[in-house]
């Protein structure tokens, strides 16, 4: 929708219509002879403006309120005739201004250029949601429930673009259908694929599944790529109501199947920014080598304690150290935390590059840092037997494992040890043996650090947090940096140990942020939706379980729940189960504490290496130790918002990313098993089909509702499974099936899999709600 620009010196104004704005009490801004116009006077955000612009003009804030008083959208000339603005550069300044608004979503313009508010509007800026099959969703900006967006209105949009959208009518299905009335933003400006060319016709087919559109490449814009190959394209047209969307080559990846082409093709189909720019570099290049004297100035010495890392082997970045000491009443436990914030400057290009990533992003074999290697790996990370400035959360542990006490400050210490989780628990495990020996002077701080992890753990219990007990996975390579086998991993005392301690600072964080009264950033987790946790009584009660609490369930109801399941043959569905009933945590600067770990409060804190968040929250503690002012803190509560909303839009396009590549890897590693055939664990339900993991190989694929042949089956979504129409013939979840690989699809990232009869001569199991079920070896765990 093209947008009117404001008028020019030599075109006559119109003055603003009185009627709409004088009846709802907010008079046109008549200039007095030699006197400010009336508006800067009711603009509170006036004094503001006056700092930033010489010629001021009226804020958002009045805008929208002139706005939303008038009995109608107003023109550019209108609004201008009403604040009486008479110099060219502020009726040019307000022109841009409501361009901004618009792109904004904040103000909506109609088919004659006039302007209002969103909301009086009855509009809905959101995200576009695309799928490959040619609909969509809106994710509203506000939250609550997505809009449908059919085929007919997906034509001109890509996934991500920001639009406006007007509630439509409910389609068959009741959802309700979004009818888009203007494109805020493109969010896809270039697309990773595989070019084909076919009788002389060159597009690319997006890597991305959300991406629904081929993109058609003009023979002057190969750049020399050849089909088959994975490029890199920059969209020079969008798409249109009848047109594909047009692009040229910019980056020819390689070829389709070379080693560690699924994380190439992954950063770029995600935007992962991979690239320090200049700016960065030089920053980093100024930062010393070590830490220097001067550095340690103001800062409590550590050095003497003997604090050590516990990572994982392959681990390279280090932010945290821990140090146990027993006392008469309990423990004290310092848990010490790299001081990111003494180098990355709000401000800096480094700072700008570090928000803009958000996290790091751990693919398999590769990092992709949130900070230059030199800080992350470097002078950031606790490594052993040098000094490292931190941030320091020292708590007093009572015997029964709650935290009495609790004070933060900064500090040097040197890390007396580099620490790997197997050996720790190998030591722990056997105190006489050789890996315990091998501890030497550090096996006594680890058996009281052991110790008060017992009583952390206990005081875990009984506040009723839940402990999903979930098989992760990890992913073994050639030397060819192709896939070999996916193993499990297993979570040992160790990793526990460690969880609990910073789960412990990262309470204590949450608490003594919210006594300062500064905007930063929780990790919030809220109750489940009324829905989802009605649905999943729904399919307990099918298994003759029940789940405590009402309509609003704690922590302790779902910990009660998981607790009376152990010894069940189903007690991994039963997991999986709970866990698609929960909600996903983000980041936001109000706390509303962390329903998984029965928590009220909870902020990251522990990694800042990797998490733009703690960062943020090492910044707001570092205001509060030095006694500065509330509003002094470089971040208002509006921007630690938006902040909140960008790392937590960060962290899943992470877990998209790693997602992306493990399916990959998978599918490229069963291309070589066609034909073979596996037992297997029905892992999900869905109308169109079975999703089946295979035993020992913790690989999904889809056996299609097709597939399953000689009845018409009905997807009975209470009960999670598919009963044929005529031979009552059911598969449910955690009903165990012998498949056979029939198909594998690198490009949709697609195995498919046909049911074979199982010993005994049938592929068709009947379970009565009685039955416990065997149960799929999930591999996922609920982020923290």
């Amino acid at each position: 929708m093209k947008k009117k620009q404001p008028p020019t010196s030599d075109r006559p104004r119109r003055k603003g219509p009185a009627s709409k704005v004088e009846k709802a009490g907010i008079a046109p801004s008549r200039t007095p002879r030699g006197g400010a116009p009336a508006w800067q006077a009711a603009d509170q955000a006036f004094e503001a403006e006056q700092q930033r612009y010489e010629d001021p003009i009226p804020s958002r804030q009045l805008i929208l309120e002139v706005l939303g008083a008038a009995d109608g959208p107003m023109t550019v000339d209108e609004l201008i005739g009403h604040f009486g603005l008479g110099k060219l550069s502020q009726q040019d300044a307000l022109g841009k201004r409501l361009g901004a608004m618009t792109r904004d979503a904040q103000v909506a313009q109609n088919r004659r250029g006039a302007f209002g508010p969103v909301t009086s509007m009855h509009l809905i800026p959101g995200t576009v949601q695309a799928h490959r099959d040619g609909f969509g969703f809106l994710v509203p900006d506000a939250g609550g429930g997505d809009l449908f967006l059919p085929p007919r209105q997906m034509r001109e949009l890509m996934n991500g673009d920001r639009v406006l959208v007007r509630p439509g009518v409910q389609d068959e299905r009741g959802r309700t259908e979004g009818i888009v009335v203007e494109v805020l933003e493109r969010a896809s400006r270039s697309i990773v694929g595989r070019l084909h060319v076919d009788q002389g016709i060159a597009y690319v087919i997006p890597d991305h599944p959300r991406i629904q559109h081929d993109l058609l490449i003009p023979e002057d814009a190969l750049a020399g790529a050849e089909h088959g190959q994975m490029v890199m394209a920059d969209i020079i047209e969008p798409p249109g109501r009848r047109t594909l969307p047009v692009g040229r080559v910019t980056e020819i990846l390689g070829d389709h199947l070379a080693p560690g082409m699924e994380i190439a093709v992954a950063v770029r189909a995600h935007n992962l920014p991979h690239q320090w720019p200049e700016a960065v570099e030089r920053e980093v290049a100024a930062i010393p080598d070590t830490v220097r004297p001067q550095d340690c100035e103001g800062r409590v010495d550590l050095r003497d304690l003997p604090l050590a890392t516990i990572d994982g082997a392959d681990a390279r970045d280090f932010d945290d150290a821990v140090y146990a000491r027993k006392t008469p009443t309990g423990w004290r436990l310092w848990v010490a935390i790299a001081d990111v914030s003494a180098y990355v400057v709000p401000g800096t290009a480094l700072d700008r590059e570090a928000f803009e990533r958000g996290n790091s992003v751990y693919f398999p074999r590769q990092v992709i840092p949130m900070l230059p290697e030199k800080l992350s790996n470097g002078l950031c990370s606790l490594n052993p037997q040098v000094d490292r400035l931190c941030m320091v959360c020292e708590m007093r542990v009572l015997a029964d494992g709650e935290v009495a006490q609790s004070r933060f400050y900064r500090a040097v210490m040197r890390s007396h040890a580099r620490l790997i989780y197997d050996d720790v628990a190998a030591a722990l495990a056997q105190p006489d043996g050789a890996a315990a020996q091998a501890m030497g002077p550090l096996m006594e701080p680890l058996q009281t650090l052991s110790g008060m992890f017992d009583a952390l753990f206990s005081a875990r219990q009984r506040r009723g947090a839940i402990d999903f007990d979930s098989t992760e996975t990890k992913i073994v390579f050639s030397e060819a940096r192709k896939i070999e086998a996916i193993v499990p991993v297993t979570r040992n005392r160790a990793h526990r140990m460690i969880e609990e301690c910073m789960i412990a600072a990262n309470v204590e964080a949450g608490r003594y942020i919210e006594k300062t009264k500064l905007p930063t950033l929780y990790r919030i987790h809220q109750k489940p939706d009324p829905l989802k946790v009605q649905t999943l009584r729904d399919l307990l009660a099918v298994r003759g379980l029940k789940l405590g609490g009402g309509a609003e369930p704690e922590a302790s109801d779902y910990a009660a729940m998981l607790a009376s399941a152990q010894g069940r043959e189903d007690t991994q569905v039963l997991q999986t189960l709970m866990l698609r009933s929960l909600m996903q945590a983000r980041y936001e600067p109000g706390n509303a504490g962390h329903f998984g770990l029965a928590l009220t409060h909870y902020a990251h804190f522990t990694s800042p290496i990797r998490r733009y968040p703690d960062l943020l929250l090492h910044r707001g503690i570092a205001h509060a130790i030095e006694r500065r002012k509330v509003a002094d803190f470089a971040y208002s509560e509006q921007e630690m918002t938006a902040a909140g909303a960008h790392c937590s839009m960060t962290e899943r396009r992470a877990d998209e990313a790693t997602r992306d590549v493990a399916t990959w890897l998978k599918c490229e590693f069963m291309r070589h098993r066609v034909g073979e055939e596996f037992d297997g664990t029905v892992t999900s339900v869905a109308s169109f089909g079975l999703f089946v993991e295979l035993d020992g190989l913790y690989i999904d694929g889809l056996v299609h509702v097709s597939n399953l042949r000689n009845d018409y089956y009905e997807f009975d979504p209470a009960r999670q499974r598919l009963v044929g129409s005529r031979s009552k013939q059911t598969y449910a979840l955690g009903q165990p099936v012998r498949i056979k690989v029939v198909r594998v699809n690198l490009d949709e990232r697609k195995i498919d899999l046909e049911l074979l009869p199982m010993a005994g001569g049938s592929s068709d199991v009947k379970l009565d709600k009685e039955q416990s079920r065997p149960s799929p070896r999930g591999n996922k765990r609920k982020r923290k």
